[in-house]
């Protein structure tokens, strides 16, 4: 098994685009990765230039100790699952998952080996003699798993492999990408635009944008402390709700005034805008961090507005609501308990613990969270149980 290890990699094409400037990454081993953003945003070429299909324009990429910027694919001990299954028709499961050791000239012993323990590994014993046409989407891409698996590879490489599958099947097979893994102790790197799959199977995420890193953590840390709007705006669903906002300053206490309503920042933000009265920020605060208010305190800093309901999306336990206030919207989720109707005003508290403001010019996040950093084990508990002490 390897890490991997990107050093002030580039990529130039021909025509003069850069589709990667100088990113540096480091992989450790057996560690499960995610690459995720938005279209256009070169996580599939820098999946490919790790797998080799991509040549790198400059810089360096190691696997474990080893330079491989001119290695060829086939040499650097990877294996790479596609969107799409790429299998062959006319050959059985079997023949599929034993084409690649075929090609290498395996030994037919070694080969019947290898074959039965992947479709041990994925449960696929019973089906190597059918044809992939009398599959199910979920078992070929068991089969395409599997025929990376048999090569026993250092790294494996999944570029949006479950885009083909349907909701239910796609939540399935994230369970089954996630047991694999820890069965095989083997480094992956996986390539998605979903940030849902991302945040539920990787335990490092990696946010790109325009070819550039914007943030590497966990996925709790990426979302209690994006670095920037981005980042902030990407990881969660429904996405974080980004009103612009200046700080005001009355009788010693600071407030985020947003033209609709305002709100007073909790002594340890206040702290770090003190000095920019009058500048304007974006504030930010996640539509779970937005409740309808009730009679006793919460245990968190909290201040309180009206607002008027737009829509309301019930999702059973829960609901999605648009509300406005003045000429602002934004989005909260309300226990389903409530009986909440369009048109009508209510009452909400907003946890200001939680609450974000970013740089207008840059984006750039700057008030920090107070809660510890949740990439520990012990800020992972806090959060928890801030999670707990808020829920409705």
């Amino acid at each position: 098994m390897a890490g991997i290890k990107m050093v002030d990699v580039k990529k130039q094409y021909p025509n003069g685009f850069v589709a990667i400037e100088n990113m540096n990454l480091e992989i450790p081993d057996k560690e499960f990765v995610v690459l995720v953003g938005p279209s256009g945003c070169a996580k599939s070429t820098a999946l490919k230039m790790i797998a080799g299909l991509e040549e790198i324009s400059s810089g360096e990429m190691y696997i474990g100790d080893r330079l491989v910027n001119k290695v060829p694919p086939k040499d650097r001990e990877i294996a790479m699952v596609f969107q799409s299954y790429a299998l062959y028709p006319h050959m059985t499961i079997y023949d599929n998952i034993a084409f690649g050791l075929k090609m290498r000239k395996t030994p037919k012993e070694e080969i019947d080996k290898l074959v039965k323990e992947a479709s041990e590994i994925l449960g696929m014993s019973d089906l190597l003699d059918r044809k992939p046409r009398q599959l199910s989407g979920g078992q070929r891409q068991r089969v395409a798993l599997g025929r990376a698996i048999v090569r026993h590879p250092q790294v494996f490489l999944f570029d949006e492999p479950l885009s083909n599958l349907d909701a239910k099947l796609r939540v399935k097979m994230r369970t089954e990408l996630k047991k694999l893994h820890e069965r095989l102790h083997t480094t992956v790197v996986y390539v998605t635009h979903d940030q849902v799959e991302a945040m539920t199977m990787g335990s490092t995420i990696v946010v790109l944008k325009l070819g550039a890193i914007q943030q590497v953590g966990s996925p709790l840390s990426l979302y209690s402390f994006p670095s920037n709007r981005f980042v902030a705006g990407f990881i969660g669903s429904p996405s974080m709700n980004f009103l612009d906002c200046t700080i005001a300053e009355e009788n010693g206490n600071l407030f985020v005034d947003t033209g609709a309503f305002r709100l007073m920042l909790p002594e340890d933000k206040a702290a770090k805008v003190r000095d920019h009265g009058g500048k304007e920020f974006i504030f930010g605060i996640r539509p779970e961090d937005i409740r309808k208010r009730r009679e006793k305190k919460e245990s968190y800093s909290e201040e309180h507005i009206n607002a008027k309901i737009n829509v309301i999306e019930p999702l059973g336990k829960e609901m999605y609501v648009n509300l406005s206030a003045g000429n602002l919207e934004f989005m909260a989720i309300i226990n389903a308990r409530f009986p909440l109707k369009p048109h009508e005003e209510v009452e909400l508290t907003l946890n200001m613990d939680r609450m974000h403001l970013f740089e207008k010019e840059g984006e750039k996040e700057a008030v920090a969270h107070t809660a510890k950093n949740a990439t520990t084990l012990e800020g992972a508990r806090l959060m928890a149980d801030l999670d707990e002490s808020d829920d409705d």
